[in-house]
């Protein structure tokens, strides 16, 4: 169970802002680097995000320290990095979330196998929400029991598509 992730953002506190409206939780300052805020979702499981400023980079300490907090002028834009994260709202409100801040949120299928909202942070970080009624289907699908069985049947219809001959135009 992943219990908290770090984002980047170019306005860290506007971002933590509007997770914490999603999460239904709330903002907090993150005292181990100035300008970096926590959401917590005040559930269960203590999920949080961490926000902090654009160009941030996470390094390795020396020897026995912890990690060290950077500044990386060159970082990029985007980033293979996102995360599915199950949220109290539905998907009316977080669309209507999304359209205030001008960011893009949009409900997928994903195989047919499970809706989420790709919900864009500022237009370059991908945050999957699974609202309260995509959760089930999502929880579903990756029990280890049902995971397998749906894996090998996934495979085998990717597999009869690769092998099926190509239509003539």
């Amino acid at each position: 169970m992943i219990h908290h992730i770090s984002i980047a953002a170019e306005n860290p506190l506007r971002v933590a802002q509007v997770l914490a409206e999603i999460f239904q939780g709330q903002v907090a300052p993150f005292p181990p680097h100035p300008g970096s805020y926590m959401v917590l979702a005040l559930d269960e499981q203590g999920t949080m995000i961490e926000v902090y400023p654009d160009q941030t980079e996470l390094l390795p300490g020396s020897g026995q320290d912890g990690l060290e907090f950077s500044q990386n002028l060159f970082a990029p834009s985007y980033s293979a990095t996102h995360a599915a994260i199950s949220v109290p709202t539905e998907q009316a409100e977080i669309e209507q979330i999304a359209e205030r801040e001008g960011w893009r949120a949009v409900r997928c299928s994903r195989e047919d196998l499970f809706e989420v909202i790709e919900f864009w942070v500022e237009n370059r970080l991908l945050l999957e929400f699974l609202t309260p009624s995509m959760a089930p289907r999502y929880i579903a699908f990756m029990n280890p029991v049902s995971f397998q069985q749906n894996l090998q049947e996934l495979l085998a219809n990717l597999a009869l598509e690769e092998s099926a001959p190509l239509a003539k135009v």
